[in-house]
């Protein structure tokens, strides 16, 4: 992604005074960019000052695939990283993906994220394009809330094929597509895999296949510079979780089991998984990071506040 920023100082026309503001152009060619910033230089009456120092050359910028982008956490994480990096969003909602990669501006690849072929294809179609990849991350996921005795076949099937098949087909065209060059692979997982929670048993099963899946593949792929790590979040506010949130009762008793009393908000989740992607975690493989404000590892008691002369 190419951007450029543009300062203004704009005279009232009833006023002599100057109030400066500034914009931010932002395109995945260099040249719409460069050709925007002549047109504003022609804009009347304005004092301008084109800061081109800002421009970020694309061909430098890493690439990324996001499985599962259209969802609450990974439409987040497109926006997050867009200024940053080439994206390519990928998913079965095509109406979703074209509108969210339309409105960022980068490209997007419909398909099945729990079928080998379909993550095959999208790997192959990008590393045909843009001659590498960085890292691909998985949002893909479901969540089932009942007890094993009234799950169905159906029900256990369907919540291991979203979550854990999605995982591995990440890992497997991730890593093959980096084997030479190196990179990040982020998974998802969630606190349900290493707290004990009610009526989770499918969901936690399918995370914690997750959080084994992480660590065995970071061992396997160390030796080809290929990172592997996961995220583990407790109860974050999207759409998928809309039926919980949204009661407030369920609410009220999530933020009764947790240190921090707030829900989680994607972007809680996305900030770790920027900085796995990242080269400020290039010595992190095989963990998982539990963004879950304190969910799996604090006790659940009601907090008093520490006198300072205590």
């Amino acid at each position: 992604m190419c951007q450029i920023s543009v300062i203004f100082d704009y005279q009232y026309f009833r006023q002599e005074q100057f109030l400066p503001f500034t914009f931010t152009i932002r395109s995945p060619h260099l040249s719409t960019v460069q050709d925007t910033a002549k047109s504003v230089q022609k804009i009347p009456n304005l004092k301008k000052e084109i800061v081109t120092d800002s421009i970020v050359q694309s061909q430098s910028s890493p690439v990324y695939i996001i499985l599962g982008a259209s969802g609450g956490i990974g439409s987040v994480l497109a926006r997050k990283l867009n200024c940053e990096a080439k994206l390519i969003l990928a998913g079965r909602n095509s109406d979703a993906l074209k509108l969210l990669a339309d409105s960022l501006g980068c490209n997007y690849e419909v398909g099945d994220c729990t079928s080998f072929s379909d993550v095959d294809r999208i790997v192959q179609t990008v590393t045909s394009d843009f001659g590498r990849l960085d890292g691909i991350v998985n949002c893909v996921g479901s969540l089932l809330l009942k007890p094993a005795h009234r799950t169905t076949e159906s029900d256990w099937q369907q919540t291991m094929n979203t979550n854990l098949s999605s995982a591995f087909a990440c890992v497997r065209s991730g890593a093959s597509s980096m084997m030479d060059t190196g990179g990040s692979i982020v998974l998802i997982s969630s606190s349900a895999a290493t707290v004990g929670l009610l009526n989770h048993e499918a969901i936690a099963a399918a995370k914690a296949g997750i959080i084994g899946l992480t660590k065995s593949a970071a061992t396997t792929y160390a030796r080809n510079d290929i990172r592997v790590n996961c995220v583990a979040p407790g109860l974050i506010e999207t759409p998928l979780t809309a039926r919980i949130t949204s009661n407030e009762m369920s609410r009220a008793a999530s933020l009764g089991m947790q240190a921090i009393k707030r829900l989680g908000q994607p972007i809680d989740v996305v900030s770790a998984i920027t900085w796995l992607l990242s080269n400020n975690a290039s010595w992190v493989t095989g963990q998982c990071i539990c963004v879950d404000g304190g969910l799996s590892s604090t006790k659940n008691a009601t907090p008093l506040k520490i006198s300072h002369e205590a």
